[in-house]
């Protein structure tokens, strides 16, 4: 039996988020987000309007919500590259981005994803939120006419990602012995047995239907590569890349 590659996640438990002065995350769990920063990041983004950052508690799903964009782990790398090494991830939370324009055009909208938000997520499955996990919302407003282009979507991805790496960064940084729970995956292959391919389709229709994949974090956008860019060729991922997150849906 031969080896592949072994990815060690450590997952810390977020138990309550506040708002405050800085986006802090402790290592006992305690969130605090600052909603100053959208002010930051708007500066270096020309086609978005506004963002909201809001906390989202478990009993407020009874909301109005734009288009669900990504729903996104915290996850960062601390050792290695996404599909190996060590991972640190939070668990209790996500980051919701969502998106419409300012003329009411909501973004990516092709599931129809606008609405009640207790109504739009697939709740405790593979990928998405428990309706126990607190929810961070960063609702981009586009500027007009933006959405049906690639960069005006790829704002709206690239300025959560700004925001979800001020959390990341504190992440690398937490002593791994102190995680509420670890998982070890590591990959073998027997060299007289064939080999399992799983097909999966992913979307790469144009301006707003896309998938990102290889980013410098888990389910990260910087560093990584639009599948439109790639020429929507088949891409060869590895099973520890896949449960890391090398794949970034768009759409």
């Amino acid at each position: 039996m031969e080896t592949g590659s072994r990815l060690e996640v450590r997952a810390f438990h977020v138990t309550d988020a506040a708002y405050g002065e800085e986006n802090k995350i402790t290592i006992d769990g305690h969130l605090t987000v600052c909603q100053e920063t959208a002010k930051e990041i708007l500066e270096k983004e020309p086609l978005i309007k506004s963002i909201d950052i809001r906390i989202i508690l478990p009993d407020e799903h009874q909301q109005h919500t734009n288009t669900i964009m990504d729903v996104i782990p915290l996850s960062t790398k601390v050792l290695g590259k996404v599909g190996e090494g060590v991972t640190h991830t939070l668990t209790g939370v996500y980051v919701l981005l969502t998106g419409v324009d300012e003329s009411g055009r909501q973004v990516c909208n092709f599931g129809a994803s606008d609405g009640i938000l207790a109504d739009k997520i697939a709740w405790g499955r593979a990928g998405t939120p428990l309706e126990t996990d607190l929810l961070i919302s960063f609702d981009v407003v586009l500027k007009e006419n933006t959405w049906a282009d690639r960069p005006g979507p790829e704002a709206a991805h690239r300025a959560c990602d700004t925001f979800c790496q001020i959390f990341r960064d504190q992440m690398k940084k937490f002593n791994g012995y102190k995680c509420t729970e670890k998982h070890v995956f590591q990959e073998t292959y027997e060299p007289d047995r064939k080999d399992v391919y799983i097909v999966k389709e992913v979307s790469g229709q144009g301006a707003v239907y896309d998938t990102r994949m290889f980013g410098d974090e888990p389910c990260g956008f910087e560093g990584g590569h639009s599948v439109i860019d790639m020429g929507c060729m088949p891409a060869l991922v590895t099973p520890n890349e896949f449960r890391d997150g090398v794949m970034r849906a768009m759409d």
